[in-house]
């Protein structure tokens, strides 16, 4: 899967516009918050924000900006997960997670060496990451994609459980962002 399939699946994911009154973010077309758009030069109305100008910011900000297409050349899926996890939460919090899993899955830095969990695919994550899959081989992409999931459904909980407005998008987001990678959205 590739970054232009990627971001298909996200906009596919995200729908038009939208501005729930329980939504922080206020209105956002393309999963592309208003904030962002007008971040990005965009001044006119949400209801007409174009989707070449989500799919750029898309590529910039959440898949070049924090490497995780560097991360694609080692683990495909990871990268993707890292993509979806980071439009829906920021990048910092999806590397976080991906810092937080290989720290607890190092045997005790038996195989690689602890990273910083500071949010920033550096050569040191990206160091990890290869030490990982050379230590876990085939199936390390896949126990690694389970423990982010399980990281990023665990943070959609506690943000339901901190502030109910919230629960208003439990189900979509477990539905929609936990295990369907790939597989389209659920309604």
């Amino acid at each position: 899967m590739n970054i232009d399939d990627l971001i298909d699946e996200v906009i596919g994911r995200e729908g038009g516009y939208s501005d729930h009154p329980a939504d922080r973010g206020g209105p956002t077309r393309w999963g592309v918050t208003e904030r962002v758009a007008r971040a990005h030069g965009y001044g006119g109305d949400m209801r007409a924000f174009p989707r070449t100008s989500a799919t750029a910011i898309f590529r910039r900000l959440y898949w070049l900006r924090p490497a995780f297409d560097r991360v694609a050349a080692r683990a495909p899926r990871i990268a993707a997960e890292l993509f979806d996890t980071g439009v829906n939460m920021g990048p910092a919090v999806a590397t976080g997670f991906l810092q937080r899993a290989l720290n607890a899955l190092n045997r005790g830095g038996r195989d690689y060496a602890d990273v910083a969990s500071d949010g920033a695919v550096g050569p040191r994550t990206l160091a990890a990451l290869d030490g990982f899959l050379r230590a876990r081989g085939e199936s390390g992409e896949t126990v690694l994609l389970k423990a982010l999931e399980a990281l990023q459904g665990e943070r959609y909980l506690r943000l339901a459980e901190s502030r109910p407005a919230n629960e208003a998008f439990l189900y979509g987001w477990l539905a929609n962002r936990i295990g369907s990678l790939g597989e389209g959205a659920v309604a």
